[in-house]
């Protein structure tokens, strides 16, 4: 894993709900959406670096905790938040996951709003390792899936479509450890459409509250609420 904060990465845009602030979140505010040209180049493919416009996550199948098959398909017309982690992780990856314990209780009767948390050490962590790991933090397997699948496949979703792991081959990082490939602590959050409208720093309470109104954002723009 590495230590890269969000907020030194990404030119961050969100909002205030302080009434004193110069950039306080209105019943109308809108959510920017990211393009890998917004994005620090460490965290994204050499290929999509320059692209400014209409990025998209791309097509993908992993398996979650029940074996059961997700796809784009599967996320198609839901707001979604998605992190990389893996179930042997003694670091940042159980206060990662604990926040998104919050997050599935702040969501837990919306239908429109799910979490997808990918491993990145998918030699270890099969299906059955993921189903404990979900069990451990009380994931509802119908709103928050633990996805396992080829390494190839993941590492690709991570630096082509929600631009937030850097890359294997970087001498910047130190790619040791139990895991298949580095992760870091960001959360992405993805819109109906399949765009990126956040980042955040998992690991942080106060990122997530973030992440909570973005999402309300979110319901109001695509009229989910």
């Amino acid at each position: 894993m590495v230590g890269v904060t969000i907020a030194g990465i990404m030119n961050m845009n969100h909002f205030s709900d302080d009434p004193e602030s110069g950039s306080n979140r209105s019943e109308n505010n809108v959510l920017r959406v990211y393009n890998p040209s917004d994005v620090n180049p460490t965290l994204v493919d050499p290929s999509i670096q320059d692209k400014t416009k209409d990025h998209t996550i791309g097509d993908f199948s992993f398996l979650n905790q029940l074996g059961d098959t997700i796809t784009k398909e599967s996320v198609t017309g839901k707001i979604f938040v998605t992190d990389f982690f893996f179930t042997s992780c003694g670091g940042i990856c159980p206060k990662m996951t604990t926040q998104l314990q919050r997050v599935q209780r702040e969501f837990s009767d919306d239908p429109n709003f799910l979490i997808l948390s990918h491993t990145v050490n998918p030699s270890r962590d099969t299906v059955a390792t993921m189903f404990k790991y979900a069990e451990r933090f009380e994931a509802n397997a119908e709103k928050w899936w633990f996805l396992t699948g080829e390494k190839k496949e993941l590492y690709l979703m991570a630096r082509k479509s929600y631009l937030i792991v850097p890359d294997e081959a970087d001498p910047n990082f130190e790619h040791g450890g139990e895991s298949d490939f580095l992760h870091t602590e960001n959360f992405a959050l993805i819109d109906p459409e399949g765009r990126i409208r956040g980042f955040y720093n998992g690991t942080d309470p106060n990122e997530i509250d973030e992440l909570f109104r973005d999402v309300y954002d979110l319901k109001r723009e695509y009229k989910l609420d």
